[in-house]
């Protein structure tokens, strides 16, 4: 019998100079079976950006649009699973909250959602291939690794006219599981529907009406995630009316139903979400609050 492929996973907060910028650093040590590759499936997300010290991976969107042995893969903010493959490998991972990408990326991120690029290739990640270069020695070297990641972005100069307070505002209104309507969205930003929608689409890559869709739907598949035993039923996000809706929108986000999901191994998103619960708070990143 075959072994299974073993993942570890290792969250490690920014510098405090950056926090309100990034979920997360975080490296992924994956070693599959028998010399070969594993799938998964990434959950909606906001963006990020991943760094592979071995052979590149493999991903490919709902669209497919794919990349093939990339070892610095860059996706925008996104609304559904992306699907991906890696070799044995390291994988140094930068998650970027909203305010991150407008600080970092600049890009309006509308017209990067949901996309997967080979940062290399890419003028909105240019600023990165540096890093992406740089990055990894002839052996593992956790600290030193962490230790670039956080001096390129510290070294990256300021980006003007940066809405900080309007990007804060929508982005913990996001994250409130009161509020479930759009309405209630510029309520509680003080701000008009068109500044939130203009705002929406430079830094968080979608209209507000589907953002808080895919928060109600990311807060039900976390809840799974943690606790199976709950099933769908009891994992379900108040905010739906009933089962049925549930199961249009987990197609809708994920491209499968519920019980297809469910019947899929998920070797490493399982021990992602475990950790980085136990660790940073949430399960998953769009469940982060801004800093």
């Amino acid at each position: 019998m075959s072994r299974r492929c073993h993942v570890t996973a290792r969250f490690c907060p920014p510098p405090a100079e950056l926090a309100p910028y990034f979920t997360t650093f975080y490296l992924a040590e994956i070693d599959p079976p028998e010399g070969g590759s594993v799938s998964d499936f990434l959950h909606p997300e906001w963006g990020n950006l991943r760094f592979v010290d071995g052979p590149g991976l493999r991903a490919c969107n709902h669209a497919g649009q794919t990349v093939e042995d990339v070892r610095f893969v860059a996706t925008g903010p996104s609304t559904r699973a992306l699907r991906f493959a890696v070799p044995r490998c390291r994988i140094w991972g930068v998650g970027l909250l909203p305010l991150g990408w407008a600080r970092f990326v600049g890009h309006r991120a509308a017209d990067l959602a949901d996309g997967v690029v080979d940062g290399h290739d890419h003028s909105a990640f240019a600023r990165f291939a540096p890093l992406a270069d740089s990055l990894f020695g002839a052996t593992p070297d956790p600290q030193a690794e962490y230790a670039r990641i956080a001096a390129h972005f510290l070294a990256q100069p300021a980006v003007p006219k940066l809405d900080v307070t309007r990007i804060t505002a929508i982005h913990a209104a996001l994250v409130d599981p009161a509020v479930a309507r759009v309405e209630q969205l510029a309520d509680r930003v003080g701000a008009s529907s068109r500044t939130i929608e203009r705002i929406c689409a430079h830094a968080f890559g979608f209209s507000p009406k589907q953002l808080l869709r895919r928060q109600r739907f990311m807060r039900s598949l976390s809840q799974y995630m943690l606790d199976p035993s709950l099933k769908w039923v009891g994992a379900l996000d108040g905010h739906y009316h009933d089962q049925a809706q549930f199961v249009r929108e987990f197609n809708a986000f994920m491209g499968m139903s519920p019980r297809q999901y469910a019947r899929q191994p998920h070797p490493i998103l399982d021990a992602f979400v475990s950790e980085r619960a136990r660790l940073q708070g949430s399960a998953v990143q769009t469940l982060d609050p801004p800093r």
